[in-house]
């Protein structure tokens, strides 16, 4: 779909949640309904008399313990415009079986935003074609979208020549940069293998030999270049690589000039904007999101993270050692340990639960757990192989208040302590909440701007400070969770995540929903630091994405995925459209190679002894998805991607994986991936890709089998792999068990005005290959082409009307044109000059009904296929 179309909301029939007033027998219960408007006020909250969202959740409370069915929250169709998350806590939760639903009213289009429209442009620079207008003194924002199309922060070209490093950031002989104005808000940008890396700069100065020193913000400058976070496994891989080289120069007021890009002047409260060719600023719709955040449904307790055994409210009682600087795997490379039978840590902590991280050995032993005083268990780290932050000690349901954990060491070798996670409220998900037929629009994260885009993978980052793992946050954001569900939404033109089914949340899904052009992921699932979970109330499991679409993700933000996946249980991702993406289309797991044997590390030639640990990820169902057109900035990923061990086997199906734009892996299985059943799935149009790659020995015990591909290139370097080469199929001749497949995967046919070359509807006969990221104007930024005359491209479709998009140039040629089997003759796409997104041949008056148009290459070097128009 184009990315500056938005999904047509689903409209939710009313016998789904019940209706209001008699039943017949067997008949939904009623529901309890109340209406919301954007200008919505009192309190009767009444279809003629609305009231505000908040009222309306306000009330729905007293509603949900007597209600005899679901309570229904109508918002009215219009824009409401928050300045503050739509918070719902563990109180506004409904009842299994009957959630609290908020839903658009029949047949309209309510809209949740954080932007504020702006207006009141009037052009300053007539040369640049340069228009301001004026907003509130420290406005801050990142992005811009007019008339629904997102504008870029104004930027330098791509990959400029003659910088080089210094010890403080870049020097240049062209002496243009040292005049430019307010270097503290320009940002210096670098894209590079699988990470994207942005620092603000301190100064722009003049330097001895006539050019410019740009000196990149000190702290920035070391988290990015100097000292780039690398704690190893299960938190990293390799670390790299650094800012060692500027792609483009960012938000500058001298780089204005171009057509779609602005800058924010935050200071003296203008924006500046040079319009696109078409654009009336006096009537377009200039939308500027300032809010970080929409909705945040928040149960207790919120993110939880081991504290290092050095917390200062750890106490250590007789003989205990120190051990810092330890590669195997413990937090924070250290640990306390003793050896003395009696001797004691106690940890005073406020909360309801606590746990304690060890490790477990053959030479571990016992030791006694107390709580306030009272004895509550025995636990013992005796084990036959090294396994590293173990939570040996987890103690859950305290009332809340003031504790203190002792452990007292009482047989084998070693107690040794690595760390604590302090559980501070009780664990009460909020639950039974439903979102239907919203749209959620400009949110802003604005962190970036001072302290700089500190990457470490698929939108995990490092916390500039804590050099803790951090995310993109989300501007539908849920914490520990229970059954909250998204059907039929559309999260569109974001300056954050879109939705995130954070913090261990259980049993949610996104269901039907459409989530594009996002700045960050499009959706996220589960943690990076909970691993070590052995409590199932305290893991992310039994969440579900499926029948979505999730395209343009990382449109700021390019190492950001469609959908991503940390440590979970039992995800299932099944027949969603994810693409358009800088990276990686659907990235599952972590921890590299932290769950794998040290002799499997070894035989990869990781260290010895070993990082090596436990997680509880797997049960994963990725069935039936069409991931298309991805990798279009960075490099090294693909189309599904899995990182890290599984302690259960997942299934990965049905899926088909298409149009790698660079660096790529089709079926990416990277390090540590284990016990994937990887079955029955297509790949086709890599463009040189591996159509497996399992590239290292801690990959292991997956098994291969029963798959197609255009290309029979593959790496198999992992152990104990049961292998089986795909089926190769060569110019589009799938046989009927794959075209079936084809068929089923994906959501579905959704309605549109465009189906792109890339679209499941269309069938390619003959020698094809896909180009993305060519930005030259294509729909969608990618075309399929071919070479051979004789190739053809056939769109099934139904509908009255249809066109053919392609583009027209001097090396284009003859295209035959058949209709349902009948020629339609032949249309030429020659012309001196290239023109793109050109329709070259359409008909319309068509019966309804289902329809076969084929396009031929009948003449000329190539024929283009860049995509249809559909009524």
């Amino acid at each position: 779909m184009p990315r500056a179309v938005v999904a047509c909301l689903l409209a939710v029939v009313a016998t789904t949640f019940g209706v209001v007033g008699g039943s017949s027998a067997g008949a939904a219960p009623p529901t309890d309904t109340l209406s919301v408007a954007p200008d919505g006020h009192g309190t009767a909250c009444s279809t003629h008399s609305p009231c505000a969202l908040d009222t309306a959740r306000d009330q729905a409370r007293s509603l949900v313990p007597t209600a005899p069915g679901d309570v229904v929250v109508e918002l009215q169709g219009g824009t409401y415009r928050l300045t503050s998350p739509f918070r719902l806590g563990v109180q506004d939760s409904g009842r299994p079986g009957h959630p609290v639903v908020y839903q658009a009213a029949a047949g309209q289009q309510p809209v949740l935003t954080g932007a504020v429209k702006v207006t009141g442009f009037t052009r300053v620079d007539a040369a640049r074609n340069i228009y301001r207008a004026d907003v509130p003194a420290g406005t801050a924002a990142r992005e811009l979208f007019v008339n629904g199309v997102r504008a870029d922060r104004d930027r330098g070209p791509r990959d400029p020549s003659g910088f080089s490093v210094t010890s403080t950031g870049f020097t240049t002989a062209d002496p243009a940069y040292a005049s430019w104005t307010d270097a503290a808000r320009v940002e210096v940008v670098r894209d590079s293998g699988w990470k994207q890396m942005r620092c603000p700069l301190a100064s722009l100065t003049a330097s001895a030999s006539g050019g410019s020193n740009l000196t990149v913000d000190p702290a920035c400058w070391n988290n990015n270049h100097t000292s780039v976070p690398h704690p190893g496994f299960p938190f990293n891989g390799a670390g790299l690589p650094t800012l060692d080289g500027v792609s483009w120069l960012e938000n500058a007021y001298q780089l204005l000039g171009t057509p779609g890009q602005f800058y924010l002047d935050q200071d003296a409260g203008h924006l500046y904007y040079v319009p696109r060719p078409g654009e009336d600023l006096a009537t377009a719709d200039v939308e500027l999101p300032v809010a970080s955040q929409l909705v945040d449904a928040s149960g207790t307790p919120g993110h939880l993270a081991p504290l290092d055994d050095t917390d200062w409210r750890a106490v250590y009682t007789g003989s205990w050692n120190y051990s810092g600087g330890r590669p195997l795997g413990d937090l924070n490379a250290d640990v306390h340990y003793t050896s003395t039978d009696g001797d004691a840590v106690s940890y005073t902590f406020t909360g309801t639960g606590i746990q304690m991280l060890s490790e477990t050995n053959d030479d571990e032993g016992s030791a006694d757990v107390y709580v306030d005083g009272t004895k509550v268990s025995t636990v013992s780290g005796d084990g036959p192989v090294r396994l590293a932050q173990q939570a040996m000690v987890s103690v859950t349901g305290l009332a809340k208040g003031t504790h203190t954990l002792r452990v007292v060491k009482t047989g084998g070798s070693y107690l040794l302590v690595d760390g604590f996670t302090v559980i501070p409220d009780a664990i009460a998900p909020v639950h039974d909440i439903t979102f239907s037929g919203l749209t959620f629009t400009g949110t802003a994260w604005t962190a970036p701007t001072a302290a700089g885009y500190v990457d470490n993978q698929a939108g995990v980052l490092w916390d500039p400070t804590t050099h803790t793992p951090t995310r993109i946050p989300a501007a539908v954001q849920v914490h520990r969770g229970l059954r909250i569900t998204f059907d039929g939404d559309t999260v569109t033109h974001t300056g954050t995540s879109g939705i995130d089914l954070a913090d261990q949340t259980q049993d949610s899904a996104v269901t039907g929903s459409t989530v594009t052009d996002t700045a960050g992921t499009g959706v996220a699932i589960g943690e990076v630091d909970d691993y070590y979970q052995t409590d199932p109330a305290l893991m992310t499991s039994g969440d579900t994405v499926s029948g979505s679409v999730v395209q343009f993700p990382g449109q700021e933000y390019a190492d950001a995925v469609g959908i991503w996946v940390g440590y979970s249980r039992g995800t299932t991702l099944s027949h969603n459209d994810v693409g358009y993406t800088p990276y990686s289309g659907i990235s599952i797991g972590w921890g590299w190679g932290w769950a794998s044997d040290c002799t499997l590390q070894a035989k990869q030639g990781l260290p010895t002894p070993c990082a090596h640990g436990t997680t509880y990820a797997g049960g994963h169902h990725i069935v039936g998805n069409h991931v298309h057109s991805v990798m279009g900035a960075l490099f090294d990923g693909g189309p599904i991607y899995t990182l890290g061990g599984l302690a259960s086997p997942a299934e990965f199906t049905g899926n088909v994986l298409a149009e790698c734009i660079d660096g790529c892996n089709m079926i990416y299985h990277d390090e540590g991936s284990s016990q994937w059943n990887t079955h029955d799935n297509l790949v086709r149009y890599g463009n040189g890709s591996l159509w497996l790659n399992l590239w290292t020995p801690s990959i292991h015990d997956d098994s291969i089998h029963d798959n197609w591909s255009d290309t029979a290139a593959y790496n198999d370097n992992g152990t104990n792999i049961s292998f089986q080469q795909a089926t190769v199929v060569t110019d589009g001749n799938w046989p009927a068990a794959a075209q079936a497949l084809v068929a089923a995967a994906g959501p579905g046919i959704r309605p549109g005005p465009q189906a792109d070359d890339d679209d499941l509807r269309v069938a390619y006969s003959g020698s094809w290959s896909s180009s993305g990221s060519r930005n030259l104007g294509d729909l969608d930024n990618g075309v399929h082409y071919t070479e051979h005359d004789g190739a053809s491209a056939t769109l099934t479709f139904t509908g009255t009307a249809v066109g053919f998009l392609t583009e027209t140039n001097s090396d284009e040629g003859d295209v035959g044109i058949t209709l349902d089997g009948v020629s339609r003759g032949t249309v030429s796409a020659d012309t001196p000059q290239r023109h793109v997104q050109q329709k070259l041949w359409s008909v319309s008056g068509l019966s309804d009904g289902p329809h076969t148009l084929t396009v031929t290459k009948r003449g000329g070097s190539y024929l283009l296929v860049d995509g249809f128009t559909l009524s």
